[in-house]
């Protein structure tokens, strides 16, 4: 018995072309150095999660973008609004989740971080975001073994 595909045909990008951040000069090497766009969209495309109906990565769908990725250093905030490839994408909460315990395990403790739907992308938008936002949902999807591994899988490649 042959399952269809939820989204068969999905639309596929080119990856951006990466700017370069040049070469910072370090004055104190104990100073804290700002965090931009750039750098919080770097850290997201290390994430390994590839669509589980086709071999493409986050970016290449248009999952995350840099335009999607809002930083306020001097307010330690970050907002990463994320879009799924169909709207009633089942695995919504789990691109969510990484992104989250990607930029959790990257960032200064500091950080207030966001992470959102787009705004008429997802048909569970509202609860999407509450889940992903809500600090007692996210340790408690934190503690199951299954969804720690498969978050794990995903930020596997960036512990190198």
């Amino acid at each position: 018995m042959v399952s269809e595909l939820i989204n068969a045909n999905p639309v596929v990008y080119e990856k951006k072309e990466r700017r370069d951040r040049g070469a910072r000069a370090v004055l104190d090497e104990y100073a804290a150095e700002p965090i931009d766009q750039l750098e919080i969209f770097d850290i997201l495309l290390m994430i390994a999660f590839y669509d589980p109906e086709h071999p493409y990565s986050l970016e290449e769908l248009k999952v995350i973008t840099e335009d999607a990725v809002d930083v306020d250093d001097q307010r330690s905030y970050v907002r990463v609004t994320f879009t799924p490839t169909v709207e009633h994408c089942s695995m919504a909460t789990v691109i969510g989740l990484c992104l989250r315990v990607k930029l959790m395990r990257s960032l200064p403790s500091r950080y207030k971080v966001d992470i959102r739907v787009a705004p008429g992308s997802h048909a569970t938008e509202a609860a999407v975001n509450k889940q992903l936002n809500d600090k007692e949902r996210v340790a408690a999807a934190l503690e199951n073994p299954n969804l720690v591994d498969m978050v794990d899988e995903c930020l596997a490649p960036s512990y190198a």
